[in-house]
């Protein structure tokens, strides 16, 4: 199902690899106006072809990337490869170590018809057309996308692992992460690559608008070519794609924040609450995060002097009257968001994902802050959504509600690049033999 090639990567001159901490950046939806500023005093960090400033942001990044490239600061490598990307890490308050294991790759761009990538989530327009327009000016993958792929049997670890024996350069990046990246050139060993992933189906788990903005482009640029083969440039997307059948795939809860509405009472939300849900006050805050965990409809709810966990009744559970399939009502955040935030705040839900009342925090921490100060008048703390959840709404045909997840970590821009103009796009090596 899934067409994969190795890509010819842009990457930053050697005599540069020894400040490769300077040049990676957060993805552009990820990083803050405080990093923006400070990763802009570097002329060579990649957040200037990633969230380039200026009036004319793609304009602008076209013009760094030509003059990175004519002066060296970018070369390109001479033979196509797959590029594997490790990242270590380790999650608050446990001691457990992670290694999540992948590989970057180009893969035909497939609408979402036809069931070879689907989404977990919808898109945001605005988004979309800020990455269209950054890459019909470069035509540069400036960083992967995030796919999902599943393989019990782990048969691509084995490459993956030896290659990662002779690392390209590592660095430890503003997650606290350490980012090991490795090179496979043998055509032997890409070919079992390509063959594995045929048969397989990817669920794109980040990177859903750097997508959406490719295969809007790919179908601008084939409408536009009379003589279009399917093996232009346009036609691929750089992807770094990890086994969800690893236990290293980790989901972080996105917990809700609610802030601005007019009368705001916190009795009166409880009260309405209260015929849905059984109520258990919580004493000691800090516990009401892990006073959930694992449990069905259960959530935590922050005010600034009193916390609870609610949990839905299951007799009610029948009173969600949106037309979504079981799949959808059955999940945690499904049933947040019709009884507590449509319900109980008044929020109706075509507005969700719209309000200027509902904004996300994937911290526990910054939630209670957030609550204590005032800036929030309260939170809604949820549990995180599993992988056997995510497929089971993926491969049903829907998507997910809006920010259900947060896989963790997140790739880093900088370690490559990958062009898809046509002069320097390249699928000549011979996968036959």
């Amino acid at each position: 199902m899934a067409e994969i090639i190795p890509l010819k990567a842009w990457r930053y001159h050697p005599s540069l690899i020894p400040d490769i901490d300077q040049l990676v950046s957060p993805l552009f939806d990820v990083v803050s106006e405080k990093q923006r500023k400070k990763l802009y005093q570097n002329p060579y960090n990649s957040i200037h072809l990633s969230v380039p400033k200026g009036s004319n942001p793609p304009e602008n990044a076209r013009l760094t990337l030509k003059k990175w490239k004519e002066s060296g600061v970018l070369v390109q490598d001479r033979i196509p490869s797959l590029y594997v990307y490790y990242q270590y890490f380790q999650l608050p308050g446990s001691s457990r170590a992670y290694c999540r294991k992948g590989f970057i790759c180009n893969i035909r761009i497939y609408d979402w018809d036809e069931n070879v990538i689907m989404r977990h989530e919808n898109t945001m327009p605005v988004s979309v057309n800020d990455r269209i327009d950054i890459l019909e000016k470069t035509k540069l993958n400036v960083s992967p996308t995030h796919g999902l792929y599943h393989d019990p049997d782990f048969v691509l670890e084995e490459f993956m692992d030896e290659s990662m024996a002779s690392p390209l350069y590592e660095t430890e990046d503003y997650q606290g992460v350490r980012d090991v990246i490795s090179v496979i050139h043998d055509a032997h060993v890409i070919k079992t690559f390509t063959n594995h992933l045929k048969e397989k189906q990817i669920i794109l788990a980040d990177g859903h608008h750097r997508y959406a903005g490719s295969l809007v482009y790919k179908k601008k640029q084939q409408a536009g070519n009379p003589g279009h083969t399917g093996w232009e440039g346009y036609n691929y997307h750089m992807m770094y794609l990890t086994n969800m059948a690893s236990d290293d795939i980790r989901i972080l809860p996105t917990h809700r924040l609610i802030h601005g509405l007019k009368g705001f009472d916190q009795q009166e939300v409880m009260k309405k609450i209260e015929p849905n849900f059984t109520i258990k006050t919580v004493e000691n805050t800090y516990d009401l995060n892990e006073i959930i965990v694992g449990k069905k409809w259960a959530f935590g709810i922050l005010f600034k002097n009193n916390a609870f966990k609610i949990r839905l009744k299951p007799e009610v559970y029948g009173d969600i009257d949106w037309k979504f399939p079981d799949k959808i009502k059955d999940l945690d955040l499904t049933v947040m968001h019709y009884f507590v935030i449509e319900k109980a705040l008044g929020i109706p839900g075509k507005d969700h994902t719209t309000s200027e009342n509902i904004t996300f925090d994937r911290s526990f921490a910054d939630c209670l802050i957030k609550v204590t100060t005032g800036e929030a008048q309260m939170a809604i703390i949820v549990n995180e959504i599993t992988m056997d959840k995510i497929k089971d709404v993926c491969f049903s045909g829907f998507t997910l509600p809006q920010k259900s997840t947060y896989f963790y970590p997140k790739v880093i821009c900088g370690f490559l690049f990958d062009s898809i103009d046509d002069d320097e796009f390249h699928k000549n090596i011979d996968l036959s033999v």
